[in-house]
């Protein structure tokens, strides 16, 4: 069933301001060797040539808006979705689709996802929240009840993306909603301390290589 629109705390689009373009500061060295490895890459392997930004347009709080990403996806597959919705993720879990930055500098360590605090200082979407979905699977998903995607701002990271232990999808939907109903329901100092805790996690799964490996 449909729900009123949730509207985030002011502290919470604080944090998402001030930790965003914080972190564009202090993670410009690593911006700098992903641009300079995908540039090497480019500069060597001829099918890996292209842009450094891939751009797929997703939905938050049931706004459409261009999601940023390093493209780790080769041209010949990326001309796959020429005359269709774009969603790279769906390409990426096979190695071939993927350039040599993108299977072994961007994809383990998450760094595709970095452009995206972009998004999040220009407050095209928050910290955390459900990941951005394309505009096609969310009218799917809210054809079924979920409705969430539309009502709340997506995120950057997320309860359903820190945890690796679930293996039914149903259950990253009932993380997504467990977070829904902390927006709505819980006060400002508790969300932000929420917040900050899963922004510590997506950290640490950074830090530990924990993405796709090939």
């Amino acid at each position: 069933m449909s729900q009123e629109l949730v509207v985030p705390p002011t502290s919470k689009r604080m944090l998402d301001k001030s930790v965003s373009i914080a972190l564009l500061v202090v993670l410009s060295p690593v911006f700098a060797i992903v641009l300079a490895a995908m540039a090497l890459d480019m500069l060597l392997v001829w099918r890996d040539r292209g842009s450094f930004l891939y751009r797929e347009r997703r939905v938050s709080q049931g706004k459409e808006f261009d999601l940023l990403k390093f493209r780790t996806l080769r041209r010949d597959a990326l001309s796959t979705q020429a005359d269709g919705e774009a969603h790279a993720r769906l390409l990426e879990a096979t190695p071939a689709n993927l350039t040599w930055a993108g299977r072994r500098v961007l994809k383990p360590w998450y760094l595709d996802e970095l452009p995206q605090l972009i998004n999040v200082a220009r407050g095209d979407m928050s910290l955390v929240g459900p990941r951005p979905w394309p505009p096609s699977m969310v009218a799917r998903q809210a054809s079924t009840g979920f409705d969430y995607r539309n009502l709340v701002p997506a995120g950057w990271t997320g309860p359903a993306q820190v945890r690796k232990d679930v293996t039914d999808p149903s259950g990253y939907t009932e993380l997504d909603l467990a977070y829904v109903e902390a927006c709505r329901t819980w006060g400002s100092a508790r969300l932000l301390r929420y917040d900050l805790a899963m922004l510590w996690r997506t950290v640490g799964l950074m830090a530990r290589g924990e993405g796709l490996r090939f």
